[in-house]
């Protein structure tokens, strides 16, 4: 190793060292998805990540998607996909396909990923233990020729209730790092599919977590000349979503984040999940790879 190498290593070792004293027994809530969860060098950066993490003290938990691994599934079984506002209509056909690769492979591929490179990880799904409580979420539609607006039924479709926080204890005390698949039972044991930033924002609102972590596959929150954002304070935010900076699909990955703080989370980072290490690389440098949002005077 040449010294230039050497200096390099050492100044990231001091750079990460103060993060590292300030994060230890921390909860660190990541939603994991979009190109991380589907390319084999994001998927192990990704399981490096959370598992030295661990070993240095801060609790992580894991919540991921699957939305392109429930489509491919349903166009195998010839199952039509469809969407209303950007949520897929979820029939008791479709429900089992999501609970087989939600609950099922993916849920297992992330645990076994993350043992794979040193860790002990537990998958479950909201299902478990009740862990996430869920109802229905209901969808309107109104045009200007209609007098009230329809209710669309899109199936088993759910929003967060509760979280009861007593099966992640567990867990974490039993020193895993939990997996959770975004499944949720509603009052009468039907199952339900969620949302994986609303389940991750809501888990660290409970957990009261110091950082919500959603992976996404653009460089953070732009402004309108292109330029990511970061150092945001929530009334900042909520400028830009009146401004219509914050607009379309980014909009309510944004509000979910923003909740998040709103409700206790200490800082919440829309993190490009296409840049490898992105996760360690947003906790540990001054630099960062995404947008962060706080509560903290900036």
């Amino acid at each position: 190793m040449s010294t230039s190498d050497a200096n390099a290593i050492a100044k990231v070792l001091t750079e990460a060292l103060p993060y590292i004293q300030r994060f230890t027994d921390k909860t660190i809530v990541v939603k994991f998805g979009g190109n991380a969860m589907i390319d084999e060098t994001l998927q192990n950066s990704f399981a490096r990540d959370v598992v030295l993490m661990k070993l240095v003290g801060m609790n992580p938990i894991v919540v991921h998607g699957g939305g392109p691994q429930i489509g491919d599934l349903l166009k195998k079984l010839n199952i039509e996909s469809r969407f209303v506002d950007g949520m897929r209509v979820t029939d008791s056909a479709t429900m089992d396909v999501v609970e087989m690769v939600l609950g099922g492979s993916v849920n297992k591929q992330i645990v076994n990923l993350i043992n794979n490179n040193g860790g002990h990880a537990i998958g479950v799904t909201g299902k478990d233990g009740r862990l996430i409580r869920a109802r229905k979420m209901e969808v309107s539609h109104q045009t200007p020729e209609m007098k009230a607006p329809e209710i669309i039924d899109i199936g088993h479709v759910g929003e967060v209730a509760s979280i009861d926080r007593s099966v992640i204890d567990l867990l974490v005390q039993g020193d895993f790092i939990p997996v959770i698949a975004p499944i949720g039972v509603g009052k009468d044991g039907a199952s339900y599919n969620i949302n994986a930033d609303l389940v991750a924002g809501k888990i660290a609102e409970v957990m009261q977590a110091e950082k919500l972590m959603l992976l996404t596959n653009v460089g953070g929150l732009q402004d309108k000349q292109g330029e990511v954002l970061t150092g945001l304070s929530t009334e900042r935010v909520d400028a830009l979503i009146k401004d219509g900076t914050i607009y379309g699909g980014m909009l309510p990955k944004i509000q979910c984040a923003l909740d998040a703080v709103k409700s206790g989370v200490a800082s919440a980072h829309i993190v490009d999940g296409r840049v490898p290490h992105a996760v360690l690389l947003e906790i540990f440098t001054d630099a960062g790879v995404g947008t962060l949002i706080t509560n903290k005077s900036l």
